[in-house]
């Protein structure tokens, strides 16, 4: 039976009528109404990507989010489809990008490097470790260190997305699940899933001020590095740099008491 689309209607309206019927008319609609969201989610990942990572491609990688999100969007929730079409998006783009594998080698070694040593010198030190300190433990100068720190930053928001695994495979925690709100309220796994976020919550207000401002303005406050910069009055080459630090470091703490959990 074929729906008539009826302009009057609230979204909300809509919502719960696609619900009930999964009307391809009303498909289509969001679709068209949304692909605007799609792309604006992947110029913000393709920040820091390297060059061979393809703007047009990420855009057709988040598209299957925005499907996947219009079909199982529940407006009973009470979350705001934006919000919880985001994390569909961002989610299906990270996804391809795992599948192509296109972090090189010698970079996600240079990544685990960093984040094994955060991990022994802050469970030596009892606290953050300083820049200074990390570059000295791994024989680098400080610049040489934040020069690595770049060199790593097109995985930093990848790693950001895919923190922690729960329950099934295709059930995971990320940083922005817990600056924002859980997209997953399985009753099988809502516990678990708790207790890892208050872990990494934890974690994340045990950052350096300026790190934590920047994962708060780009995973709540859904802003770019460069609008980010102008915030903090620093260059775009300088949030991603705390971008990274500040992925690095939580991941590093959370080695320390994941397999306590999971």
């Amino acid at each position: 039976m074929t729906i008539a689309l009826n302009e009057q209607k609230t979204e909300d309206e809509l919502w719960i009528e696609f619900k009930k019927t999964k009307s391809p008319q009303l498909r289509d609609k969001f679709i068209r109404q949304y692909m605007p969201l799609v792309k604006y989610v992947a110029g913000k990942v393709s920040v820091g990507m390297p060059g061979s990572v393809d703007f047009d491609d990420l855009v057709g990688y988040g598209q299957f989010g925005l499907l996947d999100a219009i079909n199982k969007f529940d407006p009973d929730k009470n979350v705001k489809f934006k919000t919880y079409a985001v994390t569909r998006i961002r989610g299906a783009i990270f996804d391809e990008l795992r599948t192509l594998d296109w972090v090189p080698r010698s970079v996600r070694q240079k990544s685990r490097e960093i984040e094994d040593t955060i991990v022994q010198l802050e469970s030596k030190l009892g606290r953050p470790a300083s820049d200074s300190e990390v570059a000295g433990a791994m024989g680098l100068s400080e610049d040489e260190y934040h020069q690595t720190i770049l060199k790593v930053s097109g995985t930093s928001v990848l790693s950001l997305n895919d923190v922690w695994y729960s329950g099934e495979d295709s059930e995971h925690v990320s940083i922005g699940d817990c600056i924002e709100s859980p997209s997953s309220l399985n009753p099988d796994v809502i516990v678990e899933r708790e207790e890892i976020r208050r872990v990494i919550i934890e974690a994340i207000n045990e950052l350096p001020e300026k790190e934590k401002m920047v994962l708060v303005l780009y995973y709540h406050e859904d802003m770019t590095f460069k609008e980010i910069g102008q915030v903090l009055e620093v260059s775009e080459s300088r949030v991603s740099q705390l971008h990274t630090k500040a992925n690095l470091r939580l991941r590093a703490k959370l080695t320390n008491v994941r397999k306590g959990i999971v």
